[in-house]
């Protein structure tokens, strides 16, 4: 199974969001994220950049 750690970038700042990510539904502006055991967080932004090899997806934060 590939899961990603989400990464919020804001400005100069990069944030861990949450690790090993399953699952993203973006809607708008808003990005569902739902981690391996069912956690979930919503976050405001746009996705940047999806990387399998980096085991990342960075999020520009609004």
């Amino acid at each position: 199974m590939c899961e990603l750690n989400a990464i919020v970038i804001n400005g100069d700042e990069r944030e861990l969001v949450m690790e090993s990510v399953t699952k993203m539904v973006v809607d708008g502006d808003s990005i569902e994220l739902t981690g391996i055991f069912g956690e979930k967080a919503i976050i405001f932004g746009t996705i940047k950049e999806v990387d399998f090899s980096k085991g990342e997806t960075i999020i520009i934060g609004n």
